[in-house]
């Protein structure tokens, strides 16, 4: 009987410590890859295993992915719902409403209370500075400090917060 590195139990099972240096893949996962045009021997010659002639033959020759065997494919099927026109359309060209997003966090972050918020001051503290887009004020975050805040919309939450808060919202350009 050959001696083995492994050391064996008493129940006579393997205690063989694993690592890098025995590690193996499982039997079913050391199938050969097939070897192309080697021969009509090898039982891939000739064609490769691509058959004659046709799109699959050619190399390169793989249909895209929208395609559907002839039929029409489904992005063609589907209902074209762009533009301006469209009733259910998104609001895109000349009729998009362009607004800065400044959060009410930000306003608790960088102005200290009873200070007047607008545009301007907004632009000179980093928060607003595209100019010629209108300011939104938004909800997220909290505030414990009174401002006074002039902007061109607000959310329903941020208007609730600013005068839960002490302060005034007033809106411009409307």
């Amino acid at each position: 009987m050959a001696q083995s590195d492994s050391k064996t139990s008493t129940a006579g099972e393997s205690t063989e410590t694993v690592g890098l240096h025995n590690i193996q893949p499982a039997r079913q996962q050391q199938k050969a890859r097939k070897r192309l045009g080697r021969g009509h021997g090898s039982g891939t010659g000739k064609t490769s295993g691509r058959g004659h002639k046709g799109q699959g033959s050619r190399s390169g020759g793989k249909p895209g992915p929208a395609y559907e065997g002839g039929q029409t494919p489904v992005h063609m099927r589907m209902r074209k719902r762009r533009g301006p026109t469209k009733k259910t359309s998104m609001p895109i060209g000349p009729f998009r409403t362009r607004t800065q997003p400044v959060n009410v966090d930000d306003l608790e972050r960088v102005f200290a209370a009873g200070e007047t918020v607008s545009p301007e001051t907004l632009a000179a503290k980093g928060l607003a500075t595209r100019k010629g887009i209108p300011v939104k004020v938004l909800g997220r975050g909290e505030l414990s400090k009174k401002l006074d805040v002039t902007a061109a919309r607000f959310s329903a939450e941020a208007q609730r917060k600013i005068e839960a808060a002490g302060g005034t919202c007033t809106v411009i350009g409307a």
